[in-house]
């Protein structure tokens, strides 16, 4: 079985179809989502139905992303955020004002049955964004910071990939973790992309929402898949660019 983990998605499920033939996905495998599956692409509605569908024949994780809370807040209470509408937020809540609030519903099921964060019994970490406490995940204060946080890829960028784990400066909240794996920040919104490592973090967020593609990796062998960029599989729209 391998442990495959699929970056932002960003609505874009035609990309998503395409991502799963290329990398010859089985029932044996166990796909975990790193969130954000809505907010970029016209086709919100659909990519959250294409999940659903696939957790009935697949062993899916999901887990949570900021875009992902945003447009659950909007459904429960239809109280319009400017910040999430100029940032894809628009093309979603036009999807979900052509579907029935029986879609609604299930899809508030869905919004709220995703998880925080993962760890594997490899001692492997995922999460859509990060986490601030010294002592891990199981410490963190705001449940926010796992899906809005942006410092922990700072701090991976940012660290000299010369030191070791056991350096008396090593950043102790990156120690308890074999590796962890994020999205959250796009690698590149203008064009290609790949996987990116810093310490023991891996981004796989390659820029669906804007000009990139969307990105599997198998956990294991860090081997990767790509769509096409996703934007053209949705000629005549701006996405999040």
């Amino acid at each position: 079985m391998r442990t495959l983990v699929i970056g932002d998605v960003h609505s874009g499920f035609k990309a998503l179809e395409q991502l799963l033939q290329r990398a010859k996905v089985t029932t044996d495998d166990h796909l975990i989502f790193l969130g954000d599956y809505v907010d970029a692409w016209s086709t919100a509605v659909e990519t959250v139905d294409f999940l659903m569908e696939l957790n009935k024949h697949y062993q899916c994780t999901f887990i949570r992303g900021n875009h992902d809370e945003l447009c659950r807040e909007w459904l429960i209470t239809q109280k319009e955020n400017p910040q999430w509408l100029a940032h894809g937020g628009a093309a979603t809540r036009d999807s979900y004002l052509a579907a029935s609030k029986k879609k609604w519903e299930k899809h508030l099921d869905f919004y709220a049955g995703l998880q925080n964060y993962f760890l594997d019994k490899d001692n492997r970490l995922y999460l859509h964004a990060g986490y601030t406490n010294l002592k891990g995940v199981e410490y963190e204060y705001f449940d926010q910071l796992f899906y809005w946080d942006r410092t922990l890829w700072e701090l991976a960028k940012a660290l000299d990939p010369n030191m070791s784990p056991d350096h008396p400066n090593f950043p102790q909240r990156l120690t308890h973790y074999k590796e962890v794996f994020i999205g959250h920040t796009p690698l590149s919104k203008i064009g290609e992309a790949v996987p990116q490592k810093g310490a023991n973090i891996w981004n796989v967020d390659t820029g669906a929402a804007f000009k990139g593609a969307l990105t599997m990796m198998d956990v294991e062998t860090k081997e990767y898949w790509q769509s096409d960029p996703v934007h053209t599989f949705y000629p005549g729209e701006r996405g999040r660019n």
